[in-house]
C-alpha cells in the first residue's frame, strides 16, 4: 500500500511538472465548469439560448443595439435547478430599436430594420419604460438567425463536454469487462472476442456510429450512446492486452493457490494495476467522441435544432467563409479545435508521468 501511495505521489508530481499537460487540464476542468453553469453566465440565458432577432442578423463581433424587452404576460416559478440545466423558458420578448420616446400613454419607438413608428402601451411596461430598454453588446457577432454566437457556444460546451463523459463511461464499462475476459480466460473465448474486435474494426467508425444512430433515432442521447458502443474496441485491445502479461505475474498465481475466484483476481487484482494504460486511452477516447460528435452534428443527425451543437452551428454558417463572414463558422471551429486539444495534450502527460507505452 505504501509502495501504491509513493507511486501515484511520483506521477502526480511528475504531471505537474509538465506545464502544458497542466494547462490543459485546468482548460478543462474551465470548460466543465462553462458545462455545467452555461446558463448563468451566459448573456441569453433562454431555453437553448435561442433568443431571435432576425433584423440583426449576422452581425459581427462587438456589435450593439438598444434592446426593448416586454415582460412575458405567464408568471409561474421555476427552480434553481431547472434554470440551471434547462435555461429560462419564461423569456421576455426583446425587439432590436433604433430609438424611441415616450407619447402620452405609449412609448413609440422605431425598429432596427423598419422606419416606421410602432407603439407600446406604458402599462406591459409598468409605467416605467426605459428599465425595459438596454444596450445588449454580442461580443461574439450574431448568428444568420440573430442568435447572440458567444451564448450559443457557451451552452454547446455542455453537449460536446459531456458527450465524451458518457460514450468513455460506456466504453470502459463494455471494453474493460471484454478485454479482461478474453485476456485472462484466453482460448475460445479469447479467439471469439478478437474475431468480434476485428469485425467492429473492420467498419469505420464514423460509417458505424452514423448506423447506430439512425436506427436509435436522432438526438443527442442517441448520439451519446452509439458513440459510446463503437469506441469499446480500442479499450478492449489495450486491456486484453496488459491482462495476458499481469495474468503470468506472481501475486495472480498467489491469489489462486489462495481459492480466490476468478472475478476476484480480474477486478481485485489484476485491473487495479493495469489502470494507468486504461487512462491514456481514456483521455485519447474523450477527444475523439468530440470530434465524431461535432461530424455528426455537422451531417445533421446530432443534436436536433434547437438544441446548440459546436459542430450544427458550424453547419449552418461554413457557407459564411467566402461571405465574407468567416468568423461565424471558425470560432466553433477553435473551439472544437482546442478541447480535442487540450484531451490530447492531457493523454500525453499522463503517459510520461504514469510511463506507460500503448
Amino acid at each position: 500500500m505504501n509502495q501504491s501511495k509513493s507511486l501515484s505521489k511520483v506521477a502526480l508530481q511528475k504531471f505537474k511538472q509538465n506545464k502544458i499537460g497542466l494547462f490543459s487540464f485546468w482548460f478543462v476542468v474551465f470548460c466543465g465548469f462553462i458545462a455545467v453553469f452555461g446558463y448563468l453566465i451566459a448573456p441569453d440565458n433562454s431555453q437553448n439560448a435561442n433568443q431571435m432577432h432576425i433584423e440583426i442578423h449576422s452581425k459581427g463581433p462587438g456589435f450593439s443595439v438598444n434592446m426593448l424587452s416586454i415582460p412575458s404576460k405567464e408568471k409561474s416559478s421555476q427552480s434553481f435547478i431547472k434554470r440551471l440545466f434547462f435555461g429560462n423558458t419564461q423569456t421576455n420578448t426583446e425587439i432590436a430599436i433604433k430609438s424611441y420616446h415616450i407619447h402620452q400613454e405609449a412609448l413609440e419607438y422605431i425598429g432596427y430594420d423598419d422606419g416606421y413608428p410602432k407603439k407600446i402601451n406604458l402599462s406591459l411596461l409598468n409605467n416605467t419604460p426605459k428599465k425595459y430598454i438596454k444596450k445588449k453588446t454580442f461580443y461574439f457577432g450574431t448568428d444568420k438567425y440573430g442568435r447572440d454566437l458567444l451564448s450559443r457556444l457557451l451552452i454547446g460546451t455542455r453537449i460536446s463536454f459531456f458527450i465524451g463523459f458518457i460514450a468513455v463511461f460506456i466504453s470502459l464499462c463494455i471494453g474493460i469487462g471484454i478485454g479482461a475476459i478474453a485476456g485472462y480466460y484466453g482460448g475460445k473465448i479469447d479467439a471469439f472476442i478478437m474475431w468480434l474486435i476485428n469485425i467492429t474494426w473492420s467498419i469505420p467508425t464514423l460509417l458505424l456510429v452514423i448506423a447506430i444512430t439512425l436506427a436509435l433515432g436522432k438526438g443527442y442521447w442517441q448520439v451519446f450512446i452509439a458513440v459510446g458502443l463503437t469506441m469499446w474496441v480500442e479499450v478492449a485491445r489495450v486491456v486484453r492486452g496488459q491482462v495476458l502479461t499481469t495474468k503470468q505475474q506472481q501475486y495472480v498465481e498467489a491469489a489462486k493457490v489462495l481459492g480466490f475466484s476468478n472475478f476476484r483476481i480480474i477486478f481485485r487484482h489484476i485491473l487495479p494495476n493495469i489502470i494507468a494504460p486504461i487512462i491514456v486511452i481514456s483521455a485519447a477516447n474523450f477527444a475523439a467522441a468530440i470530434l465524431i460528435e461535432s461530424g455528426l452534428s455537422f451531417l445533421g443527425i446530432g443534436a436536433q435544432p434547437p438544441t446548440p451543437s459546436w459542430g450544427a452551428i458550424i453547419k449552418n454558417h461554413y457557407n459564411y467563409i467566402i461571405l465574407g463572414k468567416p468568423y461565424l463558422a471558425l470560432i466553433p471551429g477553435v473551439a472544437i479545435m482546442s478541447l480535442v486539444m487540450a484531451f490530447m495534450l492531457i493523454g500525453n502527460a499522463l503517459r510520461d508521468a504514469l510511463d506507460v507505452k500503448i
